[in-house]
């Protein structure tokens, strides 16, 4: 069993590690917490481990995990509807575009559906954690591939 995650990302080659461990994680719309007044977006998800997978372990197993953003300036979402809370969002990756004056930028969360969500940060400041093993989302991979 690989050992649970905690990355930080202070730069968009960090940030990049990270993307691509939250490749293909399900995210619902109730678990995107922004809180303005703390300038932090919070979202909850089930990615995949993916080095679990690279190991050769023949069951994919999700993991539950928590993306923190910290000193977000703004945070705005399109094709994403915050209501539909049975919907689930499938991240395709995070991107970081700084901006003519740094350490500030945009990063993007990106996902399949079309939809994403842009954070105006002062500066990036972002972290990973798995949380643990999550055990509807090992349910629904044995259910997809049987």
């Amino acid at each position: 069993m690989s050992p649970q995650l905690k990355l930080i990302a202070l730069d968009a080659d960090d940030l990049s590690v990270i993307s691509a461990h939250v490749q293909d994680a399900r995210v619902q719309p109730s678990d995107i917490i922004w809180r303005q007044s703390e300038k932090r977006l919070v979202v909850g998800m089930s990615r995949l481990d993916w080095e679990q997978t690279l190991d050769g372990e023949a069951e994919p197993r999700r993991l539950v995990a928590a993306l923190r953003f910290d000193r977000v300036l703004a945070c705005k979402s399109r094709n994403i509807d915050l209501d539909a809370l049975d919907t689930v969002l499938d991240l395709v990756g995070i991107e970081f575009h700084g901006q003519d004056a740094p350490p500030g930028g945009s990063a993007l969360l990106l996902f399949a559906q079309g939809g994403a969500i842009r954070l105006d940060v002062e500066c990036l400041e972002c972290e990973l954690t798995d949380l643990g093993a999550d055990q509807l989302g090992t349910g629904l991979e044995a259910e997809a591939q049987g």
